[in-house]
């Protein structure tokens, strides 16, 4: 008796789904008390008397400055997604994350969170 040659097997009976894309923040799980800010313009500046500044030739601010909140760590307790974060930029480290500059900075390296206008999300304070 001959023997008959298998039959090719498919890898799955259902058609494959196509991936939405997504964005590569949706995989990112932060530790600890970290949070990701969107980096602030860092390029060139220009003085109150109109001259080009260039990035390379102003000294590192020590001006806190505003930026918005992508990533919250599970640790991170003031502090939301999508929220406004006032903080020093050289408090954090320099991350690329879907094509973005970003800053990694520590729960503890920010100043202030501003408040929202309608003040719904407001939470009391601790009294001592």
């Amino acid at each position: 008796m001959p023997k008959q040659a298998a039959a090719p097997r498919s890898s799955s009976s259902k058609p494959r789904k196509k991936r939405a894309p997504h964005d590569a923040l949706d995989d990112i799980r932060l530790t600890g008390d970290r949070i990701v800010v969107e980096h602030p313009d860092a390029g060139e500046r220009t003085s109150r008397g109109g001259l080009l500044i260039p990035a390379t030739a102003v000294p590192a601010p020590k001006r806190c400055v505003w930026g918005e909140v992508l990533l919250v760590g599970p640790d991170v307790r003031a502090v939301k997604a999508n929220d406004r974060i006032l903080y020093l930029p050289q408090a954090g480290l320099e991350v690329e994350l879907d094509g973005r500059e970003c800053l990694l900075l520590r729960e503890r390296d920010v100043q202030a969170v501003s408040s929202s206008p309608d003040g719904a999300e407001r939470q009391p304070g601790q009294y001592l």
